[in-house]
């Protein structure tokens, strides 16, 4: 009886040691290896889905680092957004109507979709506080999904933040953020999902270039003035 014990006592201390030597990887920790991953990511292709509300919007979004930005929809059918690096355009084809504004280096713009940048993750984990969802193993993307993903809360960590609270769902192969949903201060739900992710195109600065149609009415600063 007594040899019986010692040998479990010897088992656990072994298995505690096993566990002592690997490291524990945290919702921070986990972060930090999916911003790195970013980090070498040149640039990106995607196809984009967004839900806010009831509202769905469909398109292609791409990515040059380290800020360049441009969603081509498909849905609304050629509405355009544009930021490459200092000024943010949008094109909204309803209203033949294109909104211009520049963006200093204190507003650069915050969206769910460039969220899925190195950039955009270095600004995620300066201000919100990271945790895990279910845990560090993958769960089902949506109930009943045969795909799976690492889910990680974000909490923010001041009440300026545009989101209350974002939530990460990551494919634990590529560690590329497969969807990305937020809770706005307003108490709105939107949702970013990526599939179909190409990494290190080749992407040139000339795409993040927009032509305005000619027949188009021009709104600069429509969000605030420079001065503000």
């Amino acid at each position: 009886m007594v040899n019986r014990g010692f040998s479990l006592f010897c088992m656990l201390i072994a298995g505690f040691c096993a566990l002592s030597g690997q490291e524990i990887v945290t919702a921070e920790r986990y972060l930090e290896m999916v911003s790195g991953r970013y980090g070498v990511i040149k640039d990106y292709e995607a196809s984009i889905v967004i839900h806010s509300g009831s509202t769905e919007m469909t398109g292609n979004v791409s990515h040059l680092s380290p800020s360049f930005l441009r969603i081509d929809f498909t849905r609304p059918a050629e509405q355009v957004i544009v930021f490459n690096g200092e000024l943010l355009t949008v094109y909204l084809p309803e209203y033949r109507a294109v909104l211009n504004q520049n963006i200093n280096q204190s507003r650069r713009p915050a969206s769910g979709a460039s969220l899925a940048s190195a950039q955009g993750l270095s600004l995620l984990r300066r201000n919100y506080v990271p945790s895990f969802v279910t845990g560090p193993e993958p769960s089902p993307l949506d109930a009943n999904s045969p795909e799976r993903v690492v889910k990680i809360r974000l909490t923010r960590r001041s009440i300026s933040e545009g989101f209350r609270e974002i939530i990460l769902h990551i494919n634990p192969d590529t560690q590329l953020i497969r969807r990305i949903e937020g809770r706005t201060i307003a108490e709105g739900d939107v949702r970013f999902d990526f599939t179909n992710v190409k990494i290190n195109q080749g992407i040139p600065e000339q795409r993040f270039i927009y032509d305005s149609p000619a027949s188009a009415y021009l709104y600069n600063n429509f969000l605030f003035r420079d001065a503000d």
